[in-house]
């Protein structure tokens, strides 16, 4: 990722991706990292579901007849069922059952790209039709009640929340312009490098030879790039990734490579983005409809935009994301 001056940018790995923060005052670097860095240790502390001492795993049997959670995994939570409300049910957070029955039973940077579900071991949904999760879990509040035989996986809303959270608290306590990206959910506070009503330069592309498109980014806005392409794994000889269609359990059909959307918030980016992968053909007019700004690749390097996606960077501009 290039950087623009005066900018300055600092990188690291968590959950098996990679992190970054930029922030228009150079002398913050290290000051903003080390604040995402503590966002993001507590939402894994509230929600991982591969941490025993995690929030979400040890209260488990409370949930299950339901019980006061803290206000950090309340907020997790109401925002994994806001992405459910949004998208209809197309992003469910209670696949982490299937997820496991595929493989996915482990933090990413820990699972190789040749593990998966043993032959033999029980399989998930294969094609079997059943009710969305979403809808029984119930949340008042602070009282959340989960069923003993859901498993929540808050991974993709999280990891959103998470980036939207930074931004807003770099942004607060260093008085300055912040990008946060964590594995392509972007989320921006604060003034960009060229004013308040400027705009960050993004480069939106998944994997090396895939069709790159430079874009601004208005200040305060977000982006969400969904892939079939990364978070791969295979199980039994067959190809898995990690986007499930929730009426069935599997990974979706790998109709869309990418799908990235720009919106107010990483949340609602990724909901839309995530969406975008599960409803496959179909995703173009639901997105026209929806009003929402995306930018959709194909297994051919075609490229499909909707709804005001942000304008392409001028040329010669560097990249801050």
């Amino acid at each position: 990722m290039a950087v623009v001056s005066p900018t300055a940018q600092r990188a690291w790995q968590v959950w098996g991706l990679a992190a970054s923060v930029v922030v228009s005052d150079p002398a913050q670097g290290d000051a903003a990292a080390a604040l995402a860095q503590g966002v993001l240790a507590a939402v894994d502390l509230a929600c991982s579901r591969f941490r025993s001492d995690s929030e979400l795993i040890t209260r488990r049997q409370d949930l299950a007849r339901g019980a006061t959670v803290t206000p950090l995994l309340a907020t997790l939570m109401e925002s994994a069922l806001a992405a459910a409300r949004w998208t209809g049910g197309a992003v469910d957070p209670t696949l982490g059952g299937d997820l496991m029955s595929l493989g996915y039973d482990r933090d990413f940077a820990a699972l190789l790209p040749g593990e998966g579900l043993l032959p033999g071991a029980h399989q998930p949904g294969m094609g079997t039709a059943r009710l969305p999760g979403w809808q029984r879990i119930s949340l008042d509040g602070r009282f959340l009640t989960v069923p003993a035989d859901v498993t929540v996986d808050l991974g993709a809303s999280a990891k959103a929340v998470a980036a939207d959270m930074a931004a807003a608290r770099i942004a607060v306590e260093l008085g300055c312009g912040v990008l946060v990206n964590l594995g392509g959910d972007i989320a921006t506070a604060g003034p960009a490098p060229d004013g308040p009503a400027g705009h960050w330069q993004v480069l939106v592309q998944d994997l090396p030879g895939d069709p790159a498109q430079q874009v601004a980014l208005p200040a305060g806005h977000a982006l969400a790039t969904s892939s079939t392409a990364k978070r791969r794994w295979q199980q039994a000889g067959a190809l898995r990734h990690h986007i499930l269609d929730p009426r069935f359990g599997m990974p979706a059909d790998a109709v869309w490579r990418t799908a990235s959307v720009a919106a107010p918030s990483a949340l609602e980016a990724n909901a839309f983005s995530t969406a975008a992968i599960v409803k496959g053909h179909a995703a173009v007019a639901w997105l026209r409809g929806s009003g929402v700004s995306s930018r959709l690749v194909d297994g051919r390097g075609r490229v499909i935009t909707t709804a005001g996606w942000p304008a392409v960077a001028l040329a010669g501009a560097g990249s801050h994301g």
